[in-house]
């Protein structure tokens, strides 16, 4: 999901400390507004993904099903993609978020039938929660360089998908609990990924980091909402 083809910015060297302080100093300032409008507009698509998922819950709305699935995430997915320069990007990314909360719902509703569901959900909630805190926190305070994941991470999610859909078709339970396993490790190596761009100048366009983050966080939930709920599938 994410644009792999990112640099590093280069950061000033020490050689010339009165030329590098300024360049610095407006780098900082970019990060910062990248940052703080990355989380603002995180919190609140999580919050509203989660309102949605809410209702479908409560109202047993049937899954979309696989195709409506893949159409409308790659759909919205792309006009994210085409419109994050204008005014309409905070709409189409609201519009995706919605989408993404409204396929959530059904996961839910079978999560929580299951034995042991109520405590299964809020497992994955939490331990998603501590992981995302856990990994931006590195990167912020580190500002280690995560670019050269982005080759991998982006092909071992294209097999991921390839894997779930043929989990799914050939109804074959093993090969999908493998796959969450994989998407839940993809997703936190990306977490990372996306996190370094914005920390190290690569991504400026706050819109596209919190598609990036908030997919991330959605596939890291959805795995664990998966892994966790084994204990209580009685497949």
């Amino acid at each position: 999901m994410n644009n792999t083809n990112s640099s590093p910015f280069p950061h000033p060297q020490g050689q010339h400390p009165v030329l590098a302080t300024p360049s610095a100093g407006i780098h900082s300032d970019q990060v910062k507004r990248v940052l703080r409008n990355t989380y603002a507009l995180l919190a609140m698509t999580l919050l509203f993904s989660a309102g949605v998922a809410v209702t479908t819950l409560t109202l047993q709305l049937p899954a979309p099903g696989l195709v409506i699935t893949l159409v409308g995430y790659f759909g919205l997915l792309y006009a994210v993609f085409k419109l994050q320069n204008s005014g309409w990007a905070l709409p189409a990314v609201f519009a995706l978020t919605g989408f993404m909360g409204y396929t959530l719902g059904p996961l839910l509703t079978h999560s929580l039938a299951l034995p042991g569901g109520a405590q299964t959900v809020t497992l994955a909630l939490a331990t998603t929660g501590a992981t995302f805190l856990a990994l931006s926190s590195y990167v912020l305070l580190t500002r280690r360089d995560f670019s050269f994941m982005g080759g991998f991470l982006f092909v071992g999610m294209v097999v991921a998908l390839i894997a779930s859909i043929s989990a799914m078709f050939f109804q074959m339970p093993a090969l999908g609990l493998a796959v969450s396993a994989m998407v839940a490790l993809l997703s936190a190596g990306l977490i990372l990924f996306e996190t370094s761009r914005i920390v190290n100048g690569g991504e400026t366009n706050y819109v596209m980091a919190t598609v990036s983050l908030y997919v991330s966080v959605f596939n890291l939930f959805t795995s664990l909402l998966s892994l966790f709920g084994l204990g209580g599938s009685s497949d």
